[in-house]
């Protein structure tokens, strides 16, 4: 499996420690970028020697919460390729809908369950770390 660098956009302290026990756990040496809101997201993109493979967030966040920082994402010719996928608590139709229609790659429910958790995390990493991703 290759590598990945991901930037890793979520609020909540424990979550990105799960996140990053999952990465322990599986033994997998993905390179994770944090920020704690979209607007510290567009602040490391900005910086265009920091591009990730892929974008993992929440949806819910201060600031600038997933959708805010989604649709300023695709509106950036440079950076609107990125792979963004939603791992977020909320199941709501709405929501789903909304950052499909902004050009997500997909959207994990964050399930209740750290066996769950787990397999999902590995699932996506696995399949974004073989697949051929856009160059810059």
């Amino acid at each position: 499996m290759r590598p990945l660098k991901i930037l890793l956009i979520e609020d909540d302290a424990i979550e990105v420690m799960k996140f990053k026990r999952v990465l322990k756990l599986l033994a997998l040496k993905h390179q994770i970028i944090e920020a704690n809101n979209g607007e510290e997201a567009l602040s490391i993109l900005k910086i265009k020697d920091i591009i990730p493979d892929i974008i993992l967030l929440d949806l819910n966040m201060p600031n600038l919460n997933g959708i805010e920082f989604l649709k300023i994402l695709k509106m950036d010719e440079f950076l609107k390729h990125i792979p963004s996928i939603i791992l977020s608590t909320s199941n709501n139709h709405k929501d789903i809908t909304e950052c499909y229609k902004i050009g997500i790659a997909g959207y994990l429910v964050k399930p209740l369950k750290y066996e769950e958790y787990v397999d999902r995390i590995k699932k996506t990493l696995e399949y974004w770390s073989s697949n051929e991703l856009f160059c810059q």
